[in-house]
């Protein structure tokens, strides 16, 4: 692996908020470095320090240096005038407050320089503060947003939080935009002290509040990929027409007369994966898991190839799909269609009455699924009711219980975490406009199939690891302040320890310890915010949540590009190239880990803006329904998170938080303590935690910033004799609400290509 590999991984474990400077070999000790890596993460610690990353302080402990005079990176904007720099170059101090009149003319996303000047110290640490010198490169130039007219002025009111300040624009009459519409600018002069913004309507998306507005509002905000080009759609047509299931004899097993079935929602249309399984006498089962083979049609290098990897994966919305290959393909040739011979790349995998592996092995091979269900249909059959199901069908679909059960105790004793969230599914009516929320199907059905696919990709990425073959892995380092204590101090407040040496098992008998209790929700939830986001990257580090030690995604090539890569790598596994000695280039073994380094961070950033993209269309529907139905009602809400101008309270039935200021609570000063999750009246004693249940009423909805104002309904109770400190009056910045935890899909009507969340692992 190369330096720069190890470099990074140094990097997000010193720029960990809670991270204690530590001497070498402690950090090599808390990163899990192995013997044979040492010399490795030696080098690139000296190489760290010859650059200036990261420097030597007291004890010889390893951390980041102190901000430098200029400082270069993103700005985030706030409504209320201030904002923040985060660096390109982490430092000790972090992100570098800018306060109002200070930013110039950047909006949030841009690239900036920043001058860095002191500001005094609080608790025995420098504070620093930025100027806003020059901005480098702008983030966004097109703004979406509301045209509404102010006496004889046009202005757009921007929807999000880039801008916050309204867009004058020129004559919208030659667009034919009206007020009330909602519409594309480009920006033409960025706001700053003594200048309004000023743009141009580039296009009209249509009348503010149809469904299918806020969805194309959200692809113009989030600039998502629409149509494919022509030569795409050619190419896609072609592999198409030569497609021939009769071609792959003798190339491929044959398992057309084996009972496979695919599970999926009810809405789904590209079927990616089908599982079989095999009863053998001595008890022992073989799983065969088998995944659409895309790589068969999507040749490395061909137009398809390009326009996939620049996508990295489909797009799942509210109502649509925007697919990472043509429909013709990920609908059709590639889809595991019932009763259609469709090629795949089989993973077996064969277990012991324990749910034990005892071997795996990889094929190419062609399939015809022989029942397509639903995840509905599964579990009712699997709770007694199979209706006119084959014979063959409900027994394989029970083994497939039996057998997931048993898979799902050994991974648990190996300490895989479950974390129990609630989550809900968007119900739309014939127009596609929400018209309310339900609790989303939690039946077993999906465990089955969760439980199969990680078993798949850890097989797979098994057979790369033994031959030390360079791949894209799904990575989940461990969580960050376990040993810094953040969890640990918020735990305490509701009574439960957690060592400072923790590990999975700790977490894991925590989860269960409170599983089914009154302050479950609040333990998972801040377990959940503890854990660090999951990436793709060529490094040897395994999955922290799955307690896995080897893992990459293999099983959804339709919709993931980081999946066609390794689908790519069981191919040349399979043409014995592993096999072959091959005399080691170590520039060309560097150049493709580059590669793969690029192409993870590409696949990663381009997830994480489809997941956002999701949760503010969800975020924008569930809103809209709140605002035409339920303002003024009483709902039971959860506390989910404390801040100076108020606490955060998810309402349970639609699962979108909103904010429950100060100033709708009793009257009092409030102390806020972020870090143990809780607010404390001093007059009163009233305490707040997250966790916390109370009724609360929605206020007011502002839909352009995502927010929703709360209040309270019925008086807080709570204890006399809080804390004997000042309290301080409420302040700070409102934070927008979160998107509803939903699974992809809608109930009514159907639409294309939803997919399983649990597979995102």
């Amino acid at each position: 692996m190369s330096d720069e590999v190890y470099a990074d991984r140094i990097l997000r474990a010193v720029q960990a908020r809670d991270y204690r400077p530590q001497e070498a070999d402690a950090l090599a000790r808390a990163m899990r470095i192995g013997k044979g890596e040492q010399g490795d993460f030696h080098a690139a610690c000296k190489a760290l320090m010859k650059t200036g990353r990261i420097v030597l302080g007291a004890s010889n402990a390893l951390m980041l240096p102190e901000p430098p005079g200029k400082v270069i990176g993103v700005y985030r904007g706030n409504e209320r005038g201030f904002g923040f720099v985060v660096p390109d170059t982490a430092n000790s101090h972090g992100d570098i407050f800018v306060p109002p009149g200070k930013s110039g003319d950047a909006v949030t996303g841009d690239r900036v320089a920043a001058r860095v000047v002191k500001r005094g110290k609080r608790g025995g640490k420098m504070l620093y503060e930025g100027r806003v010198i020059d901005v480098l490169e702008r983030g966004c130039s097109r703004i979406v947003g509301e045209l509404l007219k102010q006496g004889r002025r046009w202005l757009v009111m921007p929807d999000g939080n880039i801008l916050h300040v309204p867009i004058v624009v020129g004559d919208p009459g030659a667009k034919n935009a009206r007020v009330g519409d909602q519409v594309v600018v480009e920006i033409t002069q960025y706001p700053a002290e003594g200048k309004e913004a000023r743009g141009v309507v580039l296009r009209v998306l249509g009348p503010r509040g149809e469904p299918r507005v806020d969805t194309l509002s959200i692809i113009e905000q989030y600039h998502l990929p629409e149509a494919f080009g022509k030569e795409v759609l050619s190419e896609a047509k072609k592999v198409t027409r030569d497609f021939d299931a009769g071609s792959a004899s003798g190339e491929r097993e044959d398992l057309r007369k084996l009972t496979i079935l695919t599970i999926d929602p009810s809405d789904a249309r590209d079927f990616d994966d089908a599982i079989s399984l095999t009863v053998k006498r001595n008890g022992e089962m073989e799983l065969g898991v088998h995944i659409a083979d895309v790589a068969h049609f999507v040749q490395e290098g061909s137009a398809l190839d390009r326009e996939a990897r620049s996508r990295s994966n489909s797009i799942y919305l509210p109502g649509t799909v925007i697919p990472m290959i043509p429909e013709v393909l990920s609908n059709g040739v590639c889809s595991l269609q019932e009763r259609q011979a469709r090629f795949t790349k089989s993973a077996f995998i064969t277990y012991d009455r324990r749910g034990k592996v005892k071997g795996s092995r990889l094929a190419n091979t062609v399939i015809k699924s022989m029942k397509r269900l639903t995840y509905e249909q599964a579990g009712k059959i699997l709770d007694g009711t199979p209706g006119r199901t084959g014979a063959k069908v409900v027994a394989l679909l029970k083994n497939m219980q039996k057998l997931a059960k048993v898979i799902r105790q050994r991974r648990l004793s190996e300490g895989m975490l479950e974390l129990d969230l609630p989550e809900v599914e968007l119900v739309h009516d014939d127009d596609g406009k929400v018209i309310d929320v339900t609790p989303a199907d939690a039946h077993f059905s999906h465990k089955i199939i969760e439980m199969f696919m990680v078993e798949a990709n850890e097989a797979v990425a098994r057979t790369l690891a033994k031959g030390k073959v360079a791949a894209l892995r799904r990575i989940h380092p461990e969580p960050r302040d376990l040993a810094g204590g953040g969890l640990r101090r918020f735990l305490a407040v509701l009574g439960h320890d957690l060592a400072e040496d923790a590990d999975r098992f700790a977490l894991q008998s925590l989860l269960d310890e409170v599983r089914g209790t009154s302050e479950a929700f609040a333990v998972h939830l801040a377990v959940l915010r503890s854990m660090q986001q999951a990436e793709y990257a060529p490094i040897l580090a395994g999955h922290y949540a799955l307690a896995s030690e080897h893992y990459c995604h293999f099983t959804s090539p339709i919709r993931r590009y980081a999946d066609l890569t390794i689908h790519r790598l069981v191919d040349s596994y399979l043409g014995g190239a592993f096999k072959k000695k091959r005399r080691k280039k170590p520039a060309e073994e560097s150049e493709r880990e580059e590669a793969l380094v690029e192409l993870g961070e590409l696949c990663s950033t381009n997830e994480r803006r489809a997941e956002a993209a999701e949760r503010e269309l969800r975020l924008v529907l569930v809103l809209r329904l709140l605002e035409e139905k339920h303002v003024g009602e009483v709902l039971d809400g959860i506390v989910t998170g404390v801040a100076n101008v108020g606490v955060f309270v998810q309402l349970e039935r639609f699962l979108i938080d909103g904010l429950l200021r100060f100033d709708n609570l009793a009257d009092d000063w409030w102390e806020v303590a972020p870090s143990r999750g809780c607010v404390v009246g001093e007059r009163t004693g009233h305490k707040i935690t997250v966790g916390d249940r109370l009724a609360v009423k929605i206020s007011r909805i502002q839909l352009s910033t995502r927010q929703m104002e709360l209040s309270l309904a019925t008086p807080l109770k709570g204890a006399k004799g809080a804390s004997s400190r000042q309290g301080k009056k409420p302040s700070g910045r409102a934070r927008s609400g979160r998107a509803p935890r939903a699974k992809k899909g809608t109930k009514s009507p159907p639409h294309r290509g939803g997919k399983k969340r649990s597979r995102r692992r």
